[in-house]
């Protein structure tokens, strides 16, 4: 390890671990299929491989390369639950409701699973579970309400975790217990997507990356598609864009919040001081609205957060690198000379009630609104969209009862004015709670 100041590299860490499909491809893009899906991330190709499995034509139009998006620069986390807590949730939509989405959570890390399987894809997918770590006393206060409601209205057990208990989790000594859920996942997120996008080549959908969607407008039997690198008729189209959802959706658009996410990775640490740091190599984050979350991979340390509240410029990520550091010492200070390698962000989708939705407007479907839960529902509800569209049953599916509001009092164009607001108000709600 070095002592070393120097900035690290803008790079995403994930992206040096396997080759992520890029090149353009050499055929012309289709004139005609039945479901052209806008978005070549998690989402966007676990539907492909399923429309496709079940005899559709299908392409994936991606604006980038395949799975460029939060899709392989997330943390890797497969996790149960929504961004909402569940009493939340019961509270609002009532305690069927939020047991059925629930269960869907559950269901997604499964549907992951499988998918890992059945395809063989070598993403280092492991069960190691998940914590939700107590930055005050209140809040583990919190977190004892939550672990009853999931036994008793979901029937899902997880474990408390006190302050002395939680040394045999995590060698830190700021945080005040923990909530330990052994059913989540992690896995290289990079390597993921690269092998869902390959599972839905060998099911039959054609993968388009560089072919942005400029313009969408009604035609007779479907939807015609302007894109950059050519047109397309579709019969249905599939909005999987999540935070990069642009123009050519503005009804979406105006729905979704982009947040920036942004994450370090530590140099290789060794096996001893790795070993130390998270024994038992579970995903953590911790209980304030301004989060950080980290875990292992293989000896490093990839540390994230909301570090940035204000849209991006050309020194956001040097900064956000700084302050992710900041926090990481503050939480390993046997970290303080550890250098940096890695720093990167990527960008998330919030609806406005933090809620996670699927279904139609204007006659194209969707599925959005993770807000950092993308991997697990992603995987899942691209899957189980996909079946209820060709089912005919969309208004069906559990996150389809969910109505997706518009901006309060209609201010927002889909360009986010407000996020300095809204990080002084988290900042806010994480001091006085």
């Amino acid at each position: 390890m070095s002592a070393s100041i120097a900035p690290p590299r803008e790079k995403v860490f994930w992206h040096q671990t396997v080759d992520l499909p890029s090149a353009a491809p050499s055929t012309p893009i289709p004139s005609r299929v039945d479901v052209g899906i806008i978005g070549g991330g998690i989402t966007g190709l676990s539907a492909a491989r399923t429309f496709a499995r079940h005899g559709a034509k299908v392409v994936v139009l991606e604006a980038e390369s395949i799975g460029w998006g939060a899709s392989s620069r997330n943390g890797g986390m497969v996790l149960t639950g929504l961004k909402l807590g569940m009493q939340t949730v019961a509270k609002r939509y009532g305690e069927a409701r939020a047991r059925l989405l629930y269960q869907c959570s559950l269901d997604a890390i499964d549907t992951v699973e499988q998918l890992v399987t059945e395809e063989k894809i070598d993403c280092g997918f492991r069960r190691d579970g998940h914590l939700v770590l107590a930055n005050k006393p209140a809040h583990y206060d919190g977190m004892a309400r939550e672990a009853d409601f999931l036994a008793r209205a979901c029937n899902h057990m997880v474990e408390l975790l006190t302050a002395s208990d939680l040394r045999e989790e995590i060698n830190s000594n700021v945080y005040h217990g923990a909530l330990r859920d052994g059913f989540s996942a992690g896995l290289n997120p990079a390597q993921f997507v690269a092998g869902i996008a390959r599972a839905a080549e060998r099911a039959g959908a054609t993968l388009h990356p560089y072919s942005r969607v400029m313009d969408i407008s009604r035609a007779a039997g479907g939807f015609v598609l302007e894109t950059v690198r050519g047109t397309l008729r579709a019969e249905r189209i599939l909005a999987a864009t999540a935070g990069y959802t642009g123009q050519a959706l503005q009804g979406l658009q105006r729905r979704l919040v982009p947040i920036g996410s942004y994450i370090i990775a530590t140099e290789p640490l060794g096996p001893e001081l790795s070993a130390s740091l998270i024994p038992h190599r579970r995903m953590l984050f911790d209980s304030m609205h301004f989060l950080n979350y980290f875990r292992m991979w293989e000896d490093r340390l990839v540390f994230g957060g909301r570090a940035a509240f204000y849209p991006e410029n050309e020194k956001t990520i040097q900064r956000s690198a700084e302050i992710l550091r900041q926090q990481m010492v503050r939480v390993f200070p046997q970290l303080a000379r550890v250098r940096i390698e890695f720093v990167w962000g990527g960008t998330l989708d919030f609806a406005f009630d933090m809620m996670t939705h699927v279904g139609e407007m204007d006659g194209i479907l969707y599925s959005l609104g993770y807000a950092g839960h993308g991997v697990a529902m992603g995987t899942y509800l691209g899957k189980t969209l996909a079946e209820a569209a060709l089912a005919g049953q969309v208004h069906e599916h559990p996150f389809a009862s969910l109505p997706l509001p518009p901006a309060p009092l209609g201010l927002y164009d889909g360009r986010p004015w407000f996020l300095p607001l809204a990080g002084l108000y988290f900042r806010v709600l994480d001091w006085l709670e």
